[in-house]
């Protein structure tokens, strides 16, 4: 057994008893008809906290907080702990009240966005690479603009060399919307190769239509054409991976306000 599925394994069983220990001490609190929502709703804004910690160690690098992998690791599982804090401060039913309705709204769109952003980061990053090689995200726009600025040349340079003009509107009519920005997002998402097939198919049909030079510049063609969707899946991966964040960080930090207003409300009212 590797060490990365010791440590797995070892996560996934500290994450189980610690979950145990809060329904445990909950259920001891209630046995001796005490409440317990102090204690869960403090640790639970601690623990969020700790995750919020997590963003701000990413853009404080040069700190000696320990290893990123390390705060990724502790943010996964204690974010996974959150649920069954937040279950047992609710008391397993859902909030009334317009504050506590909303609290509980934001902290499900964080637990559910930081679900999905784990679903994402491990599936779409294994996939960055079976679609031809890995570029850099900042370095995608500046190919694409070059691959299609050659393929204007080679549309040009065809209509002046064989004076046809069956290339050219091939082209305007099916292609130059392809190469003019980002295409098949939602197919590279799910891994879909069908719009490409069929884009790809209606390319090489256009064989029996051209001459011998004709057939050479669309073979030119297609070959940009195959390096321009490698770009596209490339751009789409990255982007999802990237973007997800403008939803889940923005959503913790109005979970972090609206949970201050939440503690002073409440030690307001249990102070009159």
């Amino acid at each position: 057994m590797t060490s990365f599925a010791r440590r797995r394994i070892r996560n996934v069983l500290i994450s189980l008893a610690l979950a145990a220990g809060v329904v445990m001490v909950d259920w001891l609190y209630r046995l001796s008809m005490r409440p317990s929502s102090f204690l869960s709703g403090w640790t639970l804004a601690a623990v969020i906290l700790l995750l919020a910690g997590y963003n701000l160690r990413k853009r404080l690098p040069m700190l000696p907080l320990g290893s990123s992998a390390t705060w990724l690791q502790l943010h996964i599982y204690a974010g996974l702990l959150t649920g069954v804090l937040f279950a047992v401060h609710v008391g397993y039913r859902l909030p009334n009240g317009r504050l506590e309705g909303t609290l509980a709204v934001l902290y499900c769109g964080v637990f559910l966005s930081g679900i999905g952003g784990l679903f994402l980061s491990r599936t779409l990053a294994a996939r960055l690479t079976s679609h031809g090689e890995e570029v850099l995200y900042d370095r995608i726009p500046v190919f694409t603009r070059r691959i299609r600025d050659e393929v204007h040349d080679l549309v040009l340079n065809c209509i002046s060399e064989t004076e046809t003009s069956m290339i050219p509107e091939f082209y305007r009519r099916r292609l130059q919307t392809f190469f003019a920005r980002p295409r098949f997002a939602v197919h590279h998402l799910f891994h879909s190769v069908r719009p490409f097939r069929a884009a790809l198919l209606e390319i090489q049909s256009q064989d029996r239509y051209l001459n011998d030079r004709e057939r050479s510049v669309m073979r030119e063609i297609e070959e940009r054409f195959r390096l321009k969707d490698a770009l596209d899946y490339q751009y789409t991966l990255q982007s999802t991976l990237k973007y997800w964040l403008f939803l889940h960080v923005p959503l913790t930090y109005a979970l972090l306000i609206f949970a201050a207003a939440h503690v002073l409300l409440v030690y307001a009212y249990f102070g009159m």
